[in-house]
Parts: C-alpha cells; sequence; structure tokens
C-alpha cells in the first residue's frame, strides 16, 4: 500500500519514533495517517475519538494496512555518510592504515567509475541493499567523475530513496594520482557547479528528492585554492557540504602541518562549515571544534565501526551531543563493512560504554575510563539513527510528526530466520531496545519513502 495521486492510507498497529533526542514516543495500537502525496497527516493513540474516525475512514476506501501481532513500523533510517563508489570493497583491506587503504585500494577502485555503465552497476545494486536494509535517506560521495555521479542520482530517483548525492572534487598531486585528480581548482569547481545544477535539473526531481551536496574529499585531498572555490561555491549556489575531518591522526597532524588549525577550524576558514554541513568521523575535534561546529549550524556523522579500523581513537560522542551539536549516523561504506545503520547504532552504544569503562585490565577500575559518564542508551542510539539524522540534514524526515514525509520500516519479528523474539508482558520500551540491539535486513518487512512503497521482502 502507498500514496499517490492525491489518495492516502493508514496504518493502525505497534508504532514507535523518537521525536526528539530522549523522547520516546511508543504505542502499542496507534493509527498513522498518510495523505496523497505521502505526508504524515497525524498519529492518533488508538481509542480515542480521531483514531477510530481515521481507522473507519481508511478501511472503508480500501486504504487500511492492520500490522500483525509482531510487526512494528519504526521510521527509515537515515544514513549520513556512505562511498559510492567503495561498495565492491565492502568487508576488505580494512587492516590497512587509512592513507594505504586509499591509495592502495580504494583510488583504483574508483577510477572505476569513469565507465558510466560500471558506475551503474554497482550503485543499482548498493540503492537497492541500503533500501533493503531500511535506509531510506543517504548522503553519498560518489567520484570525481560527473556522468558517474549523476547515474548515482538518477538511480535514486528512480528506485525511491531520499537522498544527497556530491561529485568528489580533489586535485591535490600529493595524495591523489594523476588519473584520479581535478587538473585545476578551477576545473574542480567548475565540475561541481554543473553537477549541482545537473541534479537540480532532473526530470522527476522537482519536489528534491535527491539534493546536490559540494563535496571536497578531505583537506589532504585538495589545494588550498580548491577549498575556497568550492566554499565560494557552496554560499553562492545555496548548497551543503559534506566532507572529512579529523577522521585519523594522519588526516588530523597533516590538515594542523599544513594550515597550522585543526581541522574544523580550517574548513571554516575556506568557508565549508555552512548550515547543513555535514562532518564525518570528528573523532579528535576538541571544545573550541564543537562550538564552531555548533554555531555554524553542521552536523557530525558518527561513524563507528570505521572509526574502529582507522580513528585511533573514540569519538567523545557523549560529550559531544551534551554540547549540544548535531549529530547522526554514518555506515561509512566501505571503511565500515555493514550496509545496515542499525550495525552502526549498535557498535556506537559498544564504543561509548568501552569509553566510560576503560580497556586497560591492568588499572584499577576508577583509573581505567573516561572519569565521566560516556555510555549512550539504545533510545539514544535509534534517535541517532533516526531524527538524528534528520535533523542534521535539516530535513523533516525521522519521525513520526505531521508534515514529515512518511519514510518507514516495517520490522516483523516474526519473519523466516529472525533472530528477534517478542514475550509475553514485554514493555514497548523493551521491544524497542531488542530491535535497536537485534534487528537486521531479515526482520524488514516493508520500506517506504515519502509514501511510496520502494521495497518489500519476498515471502
Amino acid at each position: 500500500m502507498e500514496a499517490g495521486q492525491g489518495v492516502g492510507f493508514a496504518v493502525r498497529g505497534r508504532i514507535m519514533h523518537a521525536p526528539a533526542r530522549g523522547v520516546l514516543d511508543l504505542h502499542e495500537d496507534a493509527v498513522l495517517v498518510v495523505d496523497g502525496a505521502g505526508a504524515i497527516e497525524a498519529l492518533h493513540p488508538s481509542g480515542s475519538p480521531a483514531a477510530r474516525d481515521a481507522t473507519g475512514r481508511a478501511a472503508g476506501a480500501g486504504r487500511l494496512l492492520t500490522l500483525a501481532p509482531l510487526e512494528v513500523l519504526l521510521p527509515g533510517l537515515v544514513d549520513l555518510h556512505v562511498h559510492a563508489p567503495q561498495w565492491p570493497q565492502a568487508g576488505r583491506a580494512l587492516d590497512l592504515a587509512l592513507r594505504d587503504w586509499l591509495v592502495g585500494e580504494t583510488f583504483p577502485l574508483e577510477r572505476r567509475c569513469e565507465d558510466p555503465a560500471y558506475a551503474e552497476t554497482i550503485y543499482r545494486d548498493l540503492v537497492c541493499c541500503l533500501l533493503a536494509n531500511g535506509t531510506t535517506t543517504a548522503a553519498y560521495f560518489a567520484s570525481l567523475h560527473e556522468d558517474a555521479s549523476l547515474v548515482l542520482a538518477r538511480l535514486c530517483l528512480e528506485l525511491g530513496q531520499r537522498a544527497l548525492v556530491g561529485r568528489v572534487a580533489m586535485d591535490d598531486p600529493g595524495l591523489c594520482p594523476p588519473w584520479l585528480r581535478d587538473r585545476s581548482a578551477a576545473e574542480g569547481v567548475a565540475a561541481t557547479r554543473r553537477f549541482i545544477e545537473a541534479v537540480r535539473a532532473l526530470p522527476g526531481n522537482e519536489a528534491a528528492r535527491v539534493r546536490p551536496l559540494v563535496t571536497p574529499r578531505f583537506i589532504p585531498s585538495c589545494s588550498d585554492a580548491l577549498l575556497r572555490g568550492l566554499g565560494e561555491l557552496a554560499a553562492s549556489c545555496g548548497c551543503a557540504v559534506q566532507t572529512h575531518c579529523s577522521e585519523s591522526d594522519w588526516a588530523d597532524e597533516a590538515v594542523r602541518a599544513r594550515t597550522g588549525r585543526s581541522d574544523t577550524a580550517a574548513l571554516d576558514g575556506f568557508g565549508l562549515l555552512r548550515p547543513g554541513s555535514i562532518l564525518a568521523h570528528c573523532n579528535l575535534v576538541d571544545d573550541a571544534d564543537l562550538g564552531l561546529i555548533r554555531a555554524r549550524g553542521a552536523a557530525i556523522a558518527h561513524c563507528p565501526i570505521s572509526n574502529a579500523y582507522f580513528a585511533g581513537a573514540v569519538l567523545p560522542l557523549r560529550r559531544i551531543l551534551d554540547a549540544g551539536v548535531s549529530v547522526g549516523l554514518g555506515s561509512d561504506l566501505a571503511g565500515g563493512y555493514s550496509p545496515q545503520l542499525l550495525d552502526n547504532a549498535r557498535e556506537a552504544m559498544i564504543a561509548a560504554r568501552l569509553a566510560e569503562s576503560g580497556t586497560d585490565p591492568r588499572l584499577p577500575p576508577r583509573d581505567r575510563g573516561a572519569g565521566v559518564a560516556a555510555r549512550i542508551s539504545a533510545a539514544e542510539a535509534f534517535w541517532l539513527a533516526t531524527a538524528g539524522g534528520g535533523e542534521a540534514l535539516g530535513l523533516p524526515v525521522g519521525c513520526f510528526l505531521p508534515g514529515f514525509g512518511f519514510d518507514a520500516v516495517l520490522f516483523d519479528a516474526g519473519s523466516r530466520g529472525s533472530n528477534l523474539r517478542v514475550w509475553p508482558g514485554e514493555s514497548a520500551e523493551d521491544l524497542l531496545e531488542r530491535l535497536v540491539r537485534q534487528a537486521g535486513r531479515s526482520d524488514i518487512a516493508r520500506v517506504w519513502v515519502q509514501g511510496r512503497l520502494v521495497h518489500e521482502a519476498r515471502a
């Protein structure tokens, strides 16, 4: 069942979302009303007059979806950091240092995207896989190839995923090979401008379901002239930015040696810290950096799986959240190996827990950990994977509030091969915690984006 041509529908059953950090709205039985444009009209608690009226009208029109006892509806997952060309290398070569991984593994693979037909094959597979895993919104790094990057944007439109896509700009000969770099800073800016205009003009994209992003790979791969030109382009085009920031000791130290400033401050100096800017990683930021990110209206894409391999440090997530900085989750395919964003939610909880407790058994407990509360709860991880990501992007997605797009995932704890169990007497909070920690692709029955059914599991 899906919305379209002015006709909506309603869903009745167990519905859960987190409209704000620390706020859970969990319904054992509720009615969610979706309008003909795929936007949420209302969420009514069961038994209310409004719920009875909405249920009756939807049922009478044959537009009521009633959930089974083991099914639960959650908001779609929001992935803030995906490298689309790296999909074929997911899960391998992660024992390398970041620079060696980029130069020896990633750059040769990205070079293959100069062939748009090759890019279409891997991009179609990736978008379908992410949708099947419940990712309804994704922010993509493509490659520097304009045609292939536009293929990714078209595929997201065709397959129904809400997306932000960036053509990657990189021109520094010290890191970028001659076959994978912009010929000049001016050409990098011009190509990015052309890509922005092309995405905005795509047929069927009048509602901006797919948006362009200004995408300098990171400071070590870009000249000052390219970074400055991209900052000016972002301002003139009103376009958001995505890049990497303080991902590892190597990257952080390279920026400091070159600019004399932190990665965050250097990006700001180039005009790349803007409202809606997504900074991937930020593992080594300090309080001054956090204040700058917050003041500029930028956000952090926390990528805990890839951080475990490349960062050399644990992101101080609790401190960042308490500082009022906007944060969501990123899979960082393929530095992160999993296309299931909930895997990153789980790893975020584990990493924060280890930061609090410490890992060195030679130290007494009082000296072993961070010395302050650092852990996050399953409810906070759920918010990061949904509404937190939506807030980071400035999009009305990630929860079931009126006016938000109906981006949703139907989990079925009774699906074949499921590891989930629902026991008598368990609360909605218990079920949510279990879903966050245990649910996977096999539990996903249906996925919608803006009221459109974009994935349905085979029986």
